[in-house]
């Protein structure tokens, strides 16, 4: 049983299968130039220079980031083009790190808010217009982002600031829900409309209307989006699984553990046994409607039920042999970006044998 993790891996390890990764840059590179769209994709996901070349090399127009550090991580990297997906509220020391980006690539940031817009122009002073700014629109997350309505309020902040206005952006987070995605691409697509529409009709030219997310981003219906900013389509996850979203075979990483507790049904007891990848690599990360804190690829009736910061409880079916002491088993965490953010470096696998060893180049870079 142990064929499922390169003996070489010392667990807990991530490993990410370089063939299903490349295919699924393929497959979300393939549907958006299919349908015209150019492809942005979110790297805080995956924080490796790697696979943003890889990205890139497969047709992305550029990269997105949450935060100026990951946008400084990827710069350095050779990104020429990126887009700070955040409402940023911009101090002194803000503004000279984004003066250094602009000099080294094409760069965009988020705002929401008058105030927002008033301060960044403020302190880029006069190099306020060499930084784009899409304006956030809540398009039902209701998270940050104005409304449809309010976006021209923002753009004229924005514009008496001495920034460049280029449009607007959207994340449709409402999509990571069961029986959510449809409705949220849809919701999407009418207040990025609106909120487009707004800002041509006050007369600024509307270059990118920006939206996406992994559930939304392979639904080929009627979108008003010049862009799309999927991030954990690389890799899948449990989430994703759950929802629909991609399939077994498209789940390109995965958390090598190994069982250090075993447990037979006993009284009143189940079947369990406990692997050592712990909230401190797997995450913690669980909706309320998901089924544990991740799945195991080749059990898919187990069920992690529990975890601690280095343990992993996992519920045994019975229609399984419960593992040895020793097995090493693969783990699919719930939410993949929350792993990336929890190891140093990944190792790339292929042909069920260790071929690379990849840093997390942006791990930590969260301001």
């Amino acid at each position: 049983m142990n064929q499922f993790v390169p003996a070489e891996v010392v667990t807990p390890a991530v490993l990410i299968d370089v063939d299903i990764l490349d295919r699924n840059i393929e497959r979300m590179a393939a549907s958006t130039l299919k349908r015209g769209l150019r492809l942005r994709p979110h790297v805080k996901t995956h924080k490796t220079l790697e696979i943003a070349a890889k990205q890139l090399a497969a047709g992305a127009v550029g990269l997105t980031v949450a935060t100026i550090g990951e946008a400084e991580v990827f710069a350095d990297g050779g990104a020429t083009d990126i887009f700070i997906a955040y409402p940023l509220w911009v101090e002194a020391s803000h503004a000279e790190r984004l003066r250094k980006l602009a000099s080294k690539c094409s760069l965009a940031v988020g705002v929401d808010s008058a105030e927002s817009a008033s301060q960044l122009g403020t302190q880029l002073g006069a190099d306020a217009p060499d930084t784009n700014v899409l304006i956030e629109v809540d398009s039902g997350h209701h998270r940050s982002g104005v409304l449809p309505g309010e976006v021209v309020d923002v753009a004229k902040a924005a514009a008496a600031a001495g920034l460049t206005v280029a449009g607007v952006f959207t994340f449709p987070g409402h999509s990571y829900k069961p029986g959510m995605p449809t409705g949220a691409a849809s919701n999407e697509n009418e207040a990025l409309g609106a909120a487009a529409t707004a800002l041509a009709e006050a007369g600024f030219e509307v270059r990118i209307i920006s939206g996406g997310s992994t559930p939304t981003a392979l639904i080929d219906s009627e979108t008003v989006a010049t862009e799309l900013r999927p991030g954990v389509y690389v890799f899948g996850d449990a989430q994703q699984l759950e929802l629909e979203r991609c399939s077994w075979e498209d789940i390109a990483l995965t958390v090598a553990a190994t069982v250090v507790s075993r447990h037979e049904a006993s009284g009143g007891n189940v079947r369990r046994v406990v692997v050592d990848a712990g909230s401190k690599i797997l995450g913690s990360d669980r909706p309320d409607w998901a089924t544990g804190y991740g799945r195991l690829p080749e059990f898919p009736e187990a069920r992690i039920t529990a975890l601690s910061e280095h343990h992993a409880t996992v519920v045994w079916p019975e229609s399984e042999q419960l593992p040895e002491l020793g097995q090493r088993l693969r783990v699919i965490p719930n939410h993949v970006c929350l792993t990336m953010n929890l190891v140093d470096e990944v190792f790339a696998v292929q042909a069920g044998a260790v071929a690379d060893t990849w840093k997390v180049a942006a791990r930590g870079r969260n301001n």
